[in-house]
């Protein structure tokens, strides 16, 4: 037992150093971004000295303290960066609350059916998804122009549905196979009818997976930049082209500091998210993992 425990000590000192490591190097770019949101450009970029950018001297040079807003005021004030945030929570509800109505829908029916033709549609879907974005968007886009409709929010959550509902049916399929048959077929025995004993029987005991996999929707159409960028013109646009917009005028003394501020403001969401979400998230993988 002495041995066991002398053995297994130095492998926890290990492993929690290596974690330790890892963790430090993955959310330092995280920290050093946030902090650097709070200087001016010449002391976040500086070339004379890494330090710069930890003490700021230009900062407070040119604004008389350590820290500044001047990025954050840049970006949502004269930049109007509320209006891509706001662009951003309209695609990604819009695209997560249609992607999951199909998709518990479509996966609940197919992992109950027991045709043969349940297998060459999932490999479809499969396929699909594998299918690169910008492929998919231009054939949309003769479409859109046609019907003037180009620019606009609802092209942008259509493309971003049509992308992701194979991802989203593929996913619940494999939640709704770990729940045994005997669930629902029991529900059906009490009186209820197939969708009753799918929403009173089975959705109950579903929701880790619907919210693991709607939090992977809601990432793909907050995250994402060929679509928003092909399809939304510059009134519409969301927050990460909307980012990139401010990289692509460097040129400008400050406007990359909007992009930086702008960076912040749109990864600090993402985080409290997943923090407030963690629990639903690993159970739901976990109940995913294994089927019944």
């Amino acid at each position: 037992m002495d041995r066991k425990i002398g053995y297994s000590r130095p492998l926890a000192i290990t492993t929690g150093l290596v974690l330790l490591v890892w963790l430090i190097l993955a959310a330092f770019p995280f920290f050093w971004t946030v902090w650097g949101s709070f200087k001016v450009q010449a002391d976040f970029f500086s070339r004379e000295s890494f330090w710069n950018a930890i003490t700021g001297p230009a900062t407070e040079r040119q604004t008389g303290g350590t820290f500044t807003l001047d990025g954050y005021r840049g970006a949502w004030v004269e930049r109007e960066f509320y209006h891509s945030v706001i662009n951003t929570a309209i695609v990604t509800v819009c695209v997560t609350s249609i992607s999951l109505v199909f998709g518990t829908l479509g996966g609940y029916a197919l992992s109950r059916s027991s045709r043969q033709y349940t297998f060459w549609i999932l490999i479809a879907a499969l396929v699909f998804r594998a299918m690169p974005h910008i492929t998919l968007v231009s054939g949309y886009l003769l479409p859109f122009f046609e019907m003037n409709i180009w620019g606009y929010l609802p092209t942008a959550i259509i493309v971003l549905v049509a992308i992701n509902q194979p991802f989203t049916i593929w996913m619940l399929h494999s939640f709704f196979q770990s729940i045994p048959k005997d669930l629902d077929e029991s529900a059906m025995v009490d009186g209820c009818t197939r969708f009753q004993a799918f929403r009173l029987a089975i959705m109950p005991v579903m929701w880790p997976g619907v919210i693991t996999t709607g939090l992977f929707s809601f990432l793909l159409a907050y995250n994402d930049f060929a679509v928003t960028a092909m399809l939304l013109n510059q009134d519409n646009q969301t927050m990460v082209p909307k980012i990139n917009s401010f990289l692509g005028t460097v040129q400008t003394e400050g406007t990359i500091m909007y992009a930086v501020a702008a960076v912040v403001s749109a990864t600090v969401p993402l985080f409290i998210l997943v923090m407030f979400f963690q629990r639903q998230i690993v159970s739901g993988l976990t109940a995913g993992a294994v089927k019944g």
